[in-house]
């Protein structure tokens, strides 16, 4: 599964890890991605996204079909 957000469109980081002993070891830090599934009304199907811990947040705040739409806006697909 690619670690991006297809509402936030977050992306991986990269960076160093530094030990106690200042030692760099080059790392990637992902974002907390989830699969959830919601039902889409407007459709009358089930979607499933891969969203960051923020982008459920917002899902839960703006609603699905305002999410969705948001998703289609940037040209991925539902």
């Amino acid at each position: 599964m690619s670690a991006h957000c297809q509402l936030t469109g977050r992306r991986p980081g990269f960076g160093n890890a530094i030990s106690h002993s200042h030692r760099r070891t080059p790392c990637r830090f992902d974002p907390n991605v989830q699969r959830k599934r919601y039902w889409l009304p407007s459709e009358g199907r089930h979607v499933r996204l891969v969203l960051s811990a923020k982008g459920i947040k917002t899902v839960d705040t703006i609603g699905i079909e305002a999410a969705v739409a948001r998703i289609r806006a940037r040209g991925e697909k539902v």
